[in-house]
């Protein structure tokens, strides 16, 4: 068996390990092999989509920035936020699909980020499902200037994509 999860950053590898165990996938070293495989393979798709849709990485992200962000967790999940309106911000949460412990999916129509994001740190929201999520790995703004609306949709539509991958990725690499 390939060693992947010698791959996973040691900053991810500790919560990876934590994840596995309540995966409902059973407590053995393949099974860990499997999810490290299977966020390997999330982490590139993530990095491949950034780049289709002219995202551009950043390791910090004020809580009053105007434009809004795609962040992938240490767990694999996707964070939504978007622009900043004069309503706060819509932030759509969509899980790994794997894990138990928290919803497949939630929104908050207007919330705010009570902390900056930043890498390995967790996110915190003002109201909604999902008051904080787990470490941060990833965080993408779009580089083109475009209205908030718009940019919510693009946002919207990437973190969609990137979903459906997700699925297909949790289908070959954990289910069989």
């Amino acid at each position: 068996m390939e060693h992947f999860f010698d791959q996973i950053p040691e900053t991810v590898q500790e919560h990876l390990r934590r994840i596995t165990a309540t995966s409902g996938l059973p407590d053995t070293e393949e099974s860990l092999e499997r999810m490290a495989r299977a966020w390997l393979e999330k982490k590139t798709l993530f990095e491949q989509r950034q780049e289709e849709h002219g995202l551009s990485q950043v390791s910090l992200f004020g809580a009053d920035e105007a434009r809004g962000a795609l962040v992938l967790t240490y767990s694999g999940s996707l964070i939504t936020v978007g622009p900043l309106t004069g309503e706060g911000r819509r932030v759509e949460y969509t899980s790994i699909g794997l894990r138990q412990d928290v919803p497949d999916a939630a929104t908050a129509d207007a919330t705010a980020l009570t902390d900056d994001l930043a890498l390995d740190k967790l996110a915190s929201f003002s109201q909604g499902p999902i008051h904080t999520s787990s470490a941060l790995f990833a965080i993408a703004l779009i580089e083109e200037e475009m209205d908030p609306e718009e940019e919510q949709q693009v946002l919207t539509g990437v973190t969609r994509v990137l979903a459906e991958d997700f699925v297909e990725v949790n289908k070959t690499l954990l289910r069989g």
